[in-house]
């Protein structure tokens, strides 16, 4: 089975996508995975580093853009189709499945008018806007929450959960202390803002190590900052004296989680996901422009649940971190009570409901349009047996 998943932009939208494509190997070595996303997405770096072919789309976002630059997006929507029935002709894929971001809009309506089998994946409680409108003509819809079922037509809406990469459960403590240079039994705070950071979050972290001074022996840090503040906070972190690694990007998450005994980080619903399957501790600080506000409402689920502590924007505060990390550190008992909540809040079997969605769509519209054909040879564009 051959299979193009479109999308990215972000880490949020593109590890489930790269989940996605380890369950349909690991099922099967034949199986072809092809992604397409654009250039200038976090998904050029990741997805060739990870081994799989991408083909690129232009296209630009629109929510949240001033005039000019939503125009210069529609213009650019007739090159994106262009790009996308390329694509399309050139993979010739049994399914498409779109992950989210901009990039997947012109690929997976390209491919529906192509009458090529097509699902997407909505991670979060709040769909964005591709994926509302794409909801009305793929076939298959896959929903991370509950709440964003009504978003889209019934019948065809299905809840799996958000996938997650199997090797993020499989990190080991002490591999993470070989490759960040960290000591094994030190408490450990994993900060991270998303793929390409977050300044606010950086900067009330190095904050708050004005208010740990008297943990800085018993506790170290691991902080991916993003490339544009990276200097700056390492050279924050050596001067307040405390223990740890700073890095731009760390690619390798599950060694970066094994090691974490409470997460700073904002509240995508990837990153949940992988949290909450690995039962982490965690402080959200919600990402305050996210469409339709959804990472705060990713967010309050947990903390209603008693999985995690929860800054907005607006209250962040480095004493206000420091508290809770510091209350964390301090009771053993509460820290092994938000791992319990967060870990029932887990779907690490999401990968697996959507694959299986995924392969009978394929077969069975593949099966249709081959009826359809009298038992014709495939044509380009259609579905394949």
């Amino acid at each position: 089975m051959k299979v193009l998943i479109a999308g990215g932009g972000t880490g949020g939208h593109l590890f489930p996508g790269l989940a996605i494509a380890e369950e349909l190997r690991r099922r099967d070595e034949s199986n072809e995975v092809v992604f397409a996303g654009t250039e200038h997405g976090i998904e050029a770096r990741i997805i060739p580093r990870e081994g799989y072919p991408i083909r690129y789309v232009r296209s630009e976002g629109i929510v949240g853009k001033s005039f000019l630059k939503k125009a210069r997006a529609f213009g650019m929507l007739l090159l994106s189709m262009r790009d996308a029935r390329k694509i399309l002709d050139s993979v010739v894929p049994d399914i498409v499945i779109g992950v989210g971001g901009y990039s997947s809009g012109a690929v997976v309506l390209m491919a529906g008018l192509k009458s090529i089998p097509t699902m997407i994946h909505e991670q979060n409680s709040v769909p964005g806007l591709t994926n509302r409108m794409l909801g009305k003509i793929v076939r298959r819809v896959c929903v991370t929450y509950h709440e964003s079922i009504p978003s889209f037509p019934m019948g065809k809406t299905f809840f799996t959960g958000n996938p997650i990469r199997a090797r993020i459960l499989k990190g080991e403590r002490d591999a993470a202390c070989r490759l960040f240079s960290l000591e094994r039994d030190l408490f450990t705070v994993f900060i991270f803002g998303g793929s390409t950071g977050a300044r606010s979050i950086n900067r009330t972290m190095v904050d708050a190590l004005n208010y740990l001074t008297d943990l800085k022996d018993k506790m170290q840090f691991l902080h991916q900052t993003g490339d544009r503040d990276f200097e700056n906070i390492r050279d924050a972190y050596r001067k307040a004296g405390a223990k740890g690694t700073v890095a731009p990007f760390i690619y390798q998450m599950a060694e970066a989680y094994a090691i974490a005994d409470v997460v700073v980080s904002r509240a995508g619903a990837t990153t949940l996901a992988e949290i909450t399957a690995l039962g982490k501790p965690a402080v959200l600080i919600p990402f305050p422009y996210a469409a339709g506000r959804h990472q705060e409402f990713n967010a309050v689920k947990l903390k209603e649940m008693g999985a995690a502590h929860v800054m907005l924007e607006d209250e962040m505060k480095g004493e206000t971190l420091a508290s809770y990390i510091r209350a964390l550190y301090e009771n053993d008992a509460a820290r092994v009570e938000m791992q319990k909540a967060s870990r029932s809040l887990g779907m690490p079997d999401a990968c697996g409901r959507i694959v299986d969605i995924a392969v009978s769509l394929a077969k069975n519209e593949g099966r249709k349009t081959k009826e359809g054909n009298g038992g014709a040879v495939r044509k380009k564009g259609s579905a394949r047996v």
